[in-house]
C-alpha cells in the first residue's frame, strides 16, 4: 500500500523540484542510488566515483 506524501514532512520544493527530506528516507529504509541530498544511509547504494563526491560535498556543506 503506497503511503501518500505530506508536503514539508516527507518533501518540500525547491526551485519547482521535488526534494525528498530525510525522514522520507528513512521510512523507505534503504538507499535508493540516485544521490538524494538528504540520504541518511551515506549514499551506500550510489556507484563510484559518484558517491565519494556526494560525500566530499557534504562534508564541506556540514
Amino acid at each position: 500500500m503506497k503511503k501518500t506524501l505530506i508536503e514539508n514532512i516527507d518533501f518540500y520544493y525547491e526551485n519547482g523540484l521535488m526534494v525528498l527530506t530525510e525522514k522520507f528516507h528513512k521510512d523507505r529504509g534503504h538507499c535508493c542510488g540516485n544521490g538524494c541530498r538528504h540520504c541518511p544511509y551515506n549514499y551506500e547504494a550510489v556507484p563510484e566515483p559518484r558517491r565519494t563526491e556526494l560525500l566530499e560535498k557534504r562534508k564541506k556543506v556540514n
